[in-house]
This record gives C-alpha cells, sequence and structure tokens, in this order.
C-alpha cells in the first residue's frame, strides 16, 4: 500500500521524496488499515456473548452514536450520528456492543443506505427482536468538498424492520423519541469531585 501512495503522491504533482511527505505513505497505510479495520471483525467477537435474557418487551433505543465512515465511490469521509432501537422478544444486547456494531460496519467502504441496514439486519438476526430501526443522519465530503459543494447538506437513511415497519404508532414512537435532545448528565457536565469515592 505504501507504494501505491507514493505513486499517488507523484500523480498529484508531489514528491514523495521531499521532507513534510517522506513519512506520508507509512501514515496513510496505517490510516487506511484503521478505517477500514471492521473487514476484518467478528461479529460474534464484536458482541462477546453480551445476549442477555430478560421479561422486557419494551422499545430499547441507543442514539446519538458518532460514526465516521468512507464513501467508496470517492474514498471522502462521511460522518454523523446514528440512532438504533429494537423491541426484544426475549433477548437484549448489552448496551455498548451497539455502538461497537455500529464501528464494525462504519469501518468499511460505504454507501449510507447499505450501512443503515446492515446495522439492523444484524440485530435482527442476533436476537430475533420484534422489530428493529435504524435511522442515520450523515455530512457527506463528497457533497461539501467536491460537486454540488453543499456544506450545509446532510442524508437521512432509515431502516424498519418487523413492528417498526408494521405498525404506525411504533414507528412514531420512535422517531419523536430521537428527536429529544438528552437531559441525562454526561461526565463533561459533573463538577469536579462530585461523586468521587473518596468523598
Amino acid at each position: 500500500m505504501q507504494e501505491l501512495i507514493r505513486k499517488l503522491l507523484s500523480e498529484l504533482g508531489e514528491d514523495p521524496d521531499r521532507e513534510g511527505l517522506l513519512n506520508t505513505p507509512k501514515r496513510v497505510a496505517k490510516a487506511y488499515d484503521f478505517l477500514t479495520s471492521g473487514y476484518r471483525a467478528n461479529i460474534e467477537q464484536v458482541l462477546n456473548n453480551a445476549l442477555f435474557t430478560v421479561d422486557y418487551n419494551e422499545m430499547v433505543i441507543v442514539k446519538d452514536v458518532d460514526f465516521y465512515s468512507l464513501c467508496e465511490h470517492h474514498l471522502l469521509p462521511f460522518f454523523g450520528k446514528c440512532h438504533v432501537a429494537y423491541i426484544p422478544s426475549n433477548k437484549v444486547i448489552g448496551l455498548s456492543k451497539i455502538p461497537r456494531l455500529v464501528d464494525v460496519f462504519a469501518r468499511r467502504l460505504q454507501v449510507q443506505e447499505r450501512l443503515t441496514r446492515q446495522i439492523a439486519d444484524t440485530i435482527r438476526e442476533t436476537i430475533r427482536p420484534l422489530g428493529v430501526a435504524v435511522v442515520m443522519e450523515a455530512t457527506h465530503l463528497c457533497m461539501s468538498m467536491r460537486g454540488v459543494e453543499k456544506q450545509n447538506s446532510f442524508a437521512v437513511t432509515s431502516a424498519m424492520l418487523g413492528a417498526f415497519q408494521d405498525n404506525a404508532r411504533t414507528r412514531m414512537e420512535f422517531l419523536e423519541l430521537i428527536k429529544l435532545r438528552s437531559t441525562v448528565p454526561t461526565l463533561r457536565d459533573t463538577p469536579a469531585g462530585v461523586g468521587c469515592i473518596d468523598d
């Protein structure tokens, strides 16, 4: 990969041997290795047996999950927020595993539509819930840096399966809930010293 990047720099009219670019091929190769690590991820290992049997059949939502991906058409980034919901039938997924699942599929060359569906399909296949919903909102640099150059535009995609597809009230409840801004305090909102073990 490093040799290909050296050739690319030359094709762009640059000198790959100048000081500022000497280590660029190595850096870019390392960056792409990370940004495409989803190809080498194992879904079962990512979920790590964090599937639990519970007597709960109300909506579970994990929203505002940051994601970063690469557009497969131009190899430029697109990024934004992912909102995931499901209604358990008898199993739930550990909450921290849902952002990890989003990362697995985001760290591949993608189109937003497919990325949205892959997340929904994987949750459906893993725990067989009554329904799954995924909404993704993203800014695409291939639209804002080049082409139409619309810096304030963003794309929204959704995948609604099971109860979310069949029941309009369930679907609307989800869509209304992801519009709400969180009132849950984060660590950044907590004054220094509050809640410390030493208090």
